[in-house]
């Protein structure tokens, strides 16, 4: 299913573009996911320390993040759960919108139909749920802190 003749020259240049930033995105991914797993996030001096919470003292929906990683690409599910389970449980979501977003890329399937407002809404409503429940100091919410 090539139609790449048939674009005009703007939308293949455009198309051109997408393409490379697609290779972009996955060597980033791939050097990312290297470090991770090389590179012990528990370990002080490789990763700089998370600016919120050294000045809030707070957990951000994304602190403890590079250790779940570091954990599931060493195979221990329950410690990267333990560490970030919102990031955790939101890996298969965010695969399947990459492998989606692939696949238009390279003109595998038709472009994607409009996000709708309530789902961006509902995923922002989430991740700030889980700030706030997160920081709280109550058991079993305590578990939501890395």
């Amino acid at each position: 299913m090539n139609t790449n003749e048939a674009l005009p020259p703007e939308q293949r240049r455009r198309q051109r573009w997408h393409r490379l930033a697609w290779f972009g995105a996955l060597a980033a991914i791939g050097l990312g996911s290297w470090l991770i797993a090389t590179h012990d996030p528990r370990q002080p001096g490789f990763y700089p320390p998370c600016v919120f919470h050294a000045v809030t003292g707070a957990h951000c929906p994304g602190c403890g993040t590079l250790r779940a990683l570091h954990s599931l690409f060493h195979g221990r599910f329950l410690d990267a759960l333990d560490y970030n389970p919102l990031m955790i449980l939101s890996l298969p979501f965010l695969a399947w919108v990459g492998l989606r977003r692939s696949l238009e890329i390279w003109s595998l399937l038709p472009p994607p139909r409009p996000l709708a407002p309530w789902l961006g809404r509902s995923i922002l409503i989430l991740i700030l749920l889980y700030w706030l429940l997160r920081n709280l100091p109550w058991w079993p919410l305590t578990v939501l802190a890395p």
